[in-house]
């Protein structure tokens, strides 16, 4: 275990798969909006032409919207949340969602006071992940160097996300057939895991 992890200071989370357990049905979202099976959501959606654009982001919404309130915490959530604020870190949230989703899946998990609003930045915020622009506006927020932040999340947007913003990453995951091992500084199976260790 490295001793950057314990003297880090400026934490930024993925949400959904990350903070939560993943619930989103990727492949039922791409059949409703009529996407290649595989293919990026957000970005299909940002290449159509109005008014069709609209009508499959509000029906994205509306998906989003379910899968928000059947938000379940990840293992370990609470303990390394607390943890953190304990020692006076900064967290943030740089996710593919929503700011209104993401907050109301806090809401949900009882974990809103651990982010501020300012602290999370949706995909109406900057350009989603993988682009390291949200990290960037968090790393400004809190005037505070790549060089002494970690990016933690379970899928490789997070991880390309915090390498071109020059992040350390940590992939957090249970899934053997997926790993980036280029891309990941450390990996854990759950949060719990990475609790014990700061």
């Amino acid at each position: 275990m490295s001793d950057f992890l314990k003297h880090c200071e400026h934490w930024i989370f993925d949400l959904d798969g990350t903070l939560t357990q993943p619930v989103h049905d990727f492949d039922l979202i791409r059949r409703e909006l009529d996407i290649t099976p595989g293919e990026d959501i957000l970005q299909h959606l940002a290449n159509l032409s109005e008014p069709i654009r609209s009508e499959k982001v509000e029906r994205l919404d509306q998906l989003e919207h379910f899968y928000a309130l059947q938000a379940k915490s990840a293992n370990g959530v609470y303990s390394l949340l607390e943890e953190l604020s304990h020692k006076q870190c900064n967290m943030g949230i740089v996710t593919r969602n929503t700011k209104a989703f993401t907050q109301l899946s806090l809401s949900v998990l009882n974990l809103s006071e651990y982010f501020p609003s300012e602290c999370i930045i949706g995909r109406d915020d900057a350009v989603p992940k993988p682009d390291p622009q949200g990290i960037g506006k968090l790393l400004s927020l809190w005037a505070a160097p790549a060089s002494n932040a970690v990016m933690i999340g379970d899928f490789k947007y997070d991880l390309l996300a915090g390498k071109a913003a020059g992040c350390k990453t940590v992939h957090v995951s249970t899934d053997r057939d997926m790993q980036w091992p280029e891309l990941s500084d450390y990996r854990y199976n759950s949060l719990a895991e990475l609790a014990k260790l700061i």
